[in-house]
């Protein structure tokens, strides 16, 4: 696994970023993720943006878990 992620003395770790004019970096998206749900392909940030829509929330962030129930 090692060997994957580190490349040439960088770190890949397969999120999407951009840099700020500050030189702050945000992560965007994530590459490789995808929660399989029932048969369903769910993308994680489609997940994270609805929850943005109700007022309450400030910051989300979406982990696919195991689950006998739901395969």
């Amino acid at each position: 696994m090692t060997g994957k992620v580190l490349v040439d003395g960088r770190l890949h770790t397969a999120d999407v970023g951009t840099m700020g004019e500050e030189g702050y970096t945000f992560i965007v998206d994530r590459i490789k993720d995808m929660i399989l749900c029932s048969g369903y392909n769910v993308y994680p940030r489609m997940i994270e943006e609805a929850l943005y829509q109700h007022p309450a929330v400030r910051e989300a962030c979406v982990i696919g878990r195991s689950s006998r129930r739901r395969s």
